[in-house]
């Protein structure tokens, strides 16, 4: 659900799983609060183009998870990249996400390196995962 609601692209709508009050971390930027999240991917999405994500669950307990992702995108320079990341997560008893930590590392590519090519928003279901594409 996370990777579907993220690959809408729309800020709103993914602020929505989070608590009134989340804190993020995501690369080295700090910020908290639905507000705060909608102004980032606000931003995250009209410097990073034609975004599609694929996500995978990496382990769990309790409430907690972690997840690992790869995203491709280009600049408006047209210059495409991957990047690569591990997520934690902490949900409140509600189920909303209180605490998202976000690793992310770009990779320059060439348009013909593109391992994401279905049309803009929820990756279909019989597109390949992460660990069935090798990354």
């Amino acid at each position: 659900m996370a990777e579907d609601a993220w690959n809408t692209r729309n800020p709103e709508k993914v602020s929505l799983a989070y608590t009134r009050d989340s804190v993020w971390r995501n690369r080295a930027e700090f910020l908290s609060g639905r507000q705060a999240i909608v102004e980032f991917l606000t931003g995250k999405w009209n410097r990073e183009l034609d975004y599609r994500l694929i996500k995978e669950l990496w382990a769990f307990r309790d409430d907690r998870i972690a997840v690992r992702f790869a995203y491709e995108w280009h600049d408006d320079a047209g210059q495409w990249f991957r990047s690569y990341g591990n997520e934690n997560w902490e949900f409140d008893h509600q189920g909303f996400m209180r605490r998202r930590i976000a690793s992310i590392n770009d990779l320059p590519i060439a348009e013909g390196e593109r391992k994401y090519r279905w049309p803009l928003g929820r990756r279909p279901d019989d597109h390949p995962g992460l660990s069935d594409l090798g990354l």
